[in-house]
């Protein structure tokens, strides 16, 4: 099971919510570029750039074993803020939260969601 953050469009309440699944992002560790570009999480895909640059500008001065690893450090930051991007990304389109539900997967999240209207 895992706990699903849901969100309503304030404007289309018929309309479907979105659910963010509270785990870690193996897409969002692996590709991160990709992951924020996919979701549109422009401050997340600015700041991997950021740090990407530092760590190019710092491998002359680290070497290039320390660089690597640092990469990796980056990308695993990315997986596990990757469901509070996405959220905040939400929050800031409009959309209103709906809660938090525990289901399988994100089909059955927003299943309980509309279930639960009045």
């Amino acid at each position: 099971m895992t706990l699903f953050a849901l969100f309503r469009s304030v404007d289309d309440p018929a309309g479907l919510p979105q659910a963010v699944a509270d785990k870690f992002s193996w897409f969002a560790a692996l590709l991160p570029p990709v992951h924020a570009l996919a979701h549109r999480l422009w401050g997340q895909f600015g700041l991997f750039i950021l740090g990407l640059g530092a760590i190019l500008a710092a491998s002359v001065f680290i070497g290039a074993e320390a660089a690597a690893g640092l990469y990796v450090l980056l990308a695993l930051a990315c997986g596990f803020a990757a469901a509070g991007a996405r959220s905040r990304a939400y929050r800031r389109r409009g959309l209103a939260p709906a809660g938090h539900r525990l289901a399988a997967d994100a089909d059955l999240a927003r299943l309980a969601v509309l279930e639960a209207r009045p």
